[in-house]
């Protein structure tokens, strides 16, 4: 058989498998390179203790902190890649986030691309990947060409109350557009059955719009389109003038393999996408591949993520409670003249979630009447791109990610304006840290978000890539995970992940002919 292809695409989730679907009917022989297998179809799926408290289908290589400790990260490979856990929240940056955002802890760089270049490319990702959602919701929502195809996902009665509650506080609560295959007006076919495990979990009757389900599997229906799982890319080869990448060393059932294409394209993730051109130095790319400006594996960015659980004084025996957001505080508000985020909720919260980050001597009773009453909320405000946030590898290739937040006021302040609402939303007047290794905040090992490694922009000697996604420095290399970002925005990355790579797909077409 031969290994050469017109496109290979190393990695298959929100970047590669949305760009793989893209590119599929053009007839160009494509190869997708997966470091990972398809995730079992199992019993576990769905069971907590599994997925959450022993990390069954979390990745198991060690990587290490700024100061030399090992952790485990909270990533996958499969295909579908990290959609396969996600909480399948799929929404647009605001305009605003394509320019330049003064934070209280900085400033937020504009992107070498405008919101009117991506929004044609963000309706199309939302009928793509099934999003149901309300337009006009949300009134910070951006400009958008067309109505999602899909109605909202109702309130279940406790969610509808706090909804109510938070309208009557003078907030305005949307809609939260997700990505499920929920059809509430004929429940006896829908493919979701609107479980309480579809946040953080693989989804058993694959109604999750994730990328394998949507995107990867109807690519491999067509004949020129192949897939190759568990192999992982150990480096890229280049010519000897260093413009191209001419080979793809892959590691395979402990075997070496190399395959070559005209068009290469990452797609690992942000982490392993700038391990990976870190691996590939040479003496063309001493510094790494397409690293000419020292920026690849720099400016690493994952959000500031905080789970915080209120107690209800009203049992909620909701299943699927990710059903609204709110953005009231995404930019300055009187009394604080700059953004502090985005308030969620995430999937529900069970006992064995609860008995993770429990002392051991809390009885088991105590947890389920606890889990009986929680409301589970997701709190998200914007890092900032520092060069010192940074992925780097060592000769052995092992990955160290030194990261230490920033612009942490905002975060704050939306913490306590949501402690502020408890008792008005029928709540207990605290709030507790739902996490197992640091109070309330997302560890380092929380890499759901990552992005920002491999930044593109218009200038080669501060950016890695060009408005197209294309390295600088190589004539055939593309970047279209969550790398390209330079700002991380506050809210879920991947709709604009999946967007970006339907943009780049439409450049790749042109290119291929």
């Amino acid at each position: 058989m031969s290994t050469h292809y017109d496109v290979i695409i190393i990695g298959t989730g929100a970047g590669g498998g949305t760009l793989a679907w893209k590119l599929a009917p053009s007839g160009k022989r494509i190869l997708l390179l997966e470091r990972g297998d398809y995730v079992p179809r199992e019993k576990q799926n769905w069971d907590s203790h599994a997925v959450v408290v022993e990390s069954r289908y979390n990745i198991t290589e060690p990587w290490y902190d700024k100061g030399g400790t090992e952790f485990h990260a909270g990533a996958h490979y499969c295909v579908g890649g990290n959609t396969k856990f996600y909480g399948a929240a799929l929404i647009r940056m605001r305009e605003s986030d394509f320019g330049e955002v003064r934070h209280h802890g900085g400033l937020s760089p504009a992107w070498p691309i405008s919101y009117d270049e991506l929004e044609p490319y963000y309706t199309t990702a939302e009928h793509l990947y099934q999003v149901h959602g309300l337009r006009g919701s949300d009134p910070t929502e951006p400009r958008a060409s067309a109505p999602y195809l899909h109605p909202p996902l109702s309130h279940e009665p406790r969610i509808q109350q706090l909804v109510d509650d938070l309208r009557r506080l003078g907030h305005r609560p949307f809609h939260m557009p997700v990505g499920v295959m929920l059809d509430e007006q004929n429940p006896r076919k829908s493919r979701c059955i609107r479980c309480d495990t579809c946040d953080g979990f693989p989804c058993l009757v694959q109604a999750k719009a994730d990328a394998q389900v949507v995107c990867v599997d109807p690519a491999l229906e067509h004949p020129n389109v192949e897939l190759v799982t568990g192999a992982y890319v150990a480096r890229l080869e280049t010519d000897a003038a260093g413009r191209a990448v001419t080979k793809i060393h892959v590691e395979r059932n402990g075997a070496h393999e190399a395959y070559t294409g005209d068009v290469i394209v990452v797609s690992a993730g942000a982490i392993n996408s700038a391990a990976l051109l870190l691996r590939s130095a040479s003496d063309r790319h001493p510094r790494g591949l397409a690293n000419g400006s020292d920026v690849v594996g720099r400016h690493y960015m994952c959000h500031l993520n905080s789970m915080l659980l209120a107690v209800s004084r009203d049992p909620n025996p909701t299943k699927f409670q990710k059903t609204w957001g709110l953005n009231d505080f995404y930019r300055a508000t009187p009394g604080f003249e700059f953004p502090m985020g985005h308030i969620s909720m995430i999937g529900k919260t069970d006992a064995s979630i609860l008995r993770a980050g429990a002392p051991r001597i809390a009885p088991e009773w105590t947890l389920e009447k606890m889990a009986e009453h929680t409301l589970s909320f997701w709190l998200t405000s914007e890092d900032l791109p520092s060069p010192d946030n940074r992925v780097t590898v060592d000769r052995d290739g092992r990955i160290t990610l030194a990261y230490a937040p920033n612009n942490e006021e905002g975060h704050r302040r939306l913490i306590a304006t949501l402690k502020g609402m408890l008792r008005d939303i029928r709540c207990h007047d605290h709030l507790i840290p739902l996490n197992a290794y640091i109070p309330a905040r997302i560890p380092l090992a929380g890499v759901a978000h990552q992005n920002g490694t491999i930044r593109f922009g218009r200038d080669p000697n501060t950016s890695a890539l060009d408005p197209n996604c294309k390295a600088h420095e190589l004539d055939n290399l593309y970047v279209v995970d969550g790398s390209f970002f330079a700002s991380s925005s506050a809210v879920n990355p991947a709709l604009t992940i999946m967007a970006n790579a339907l943009r780049v797909g439409d450049h790749l077409l042109g290119r291929l002919g």
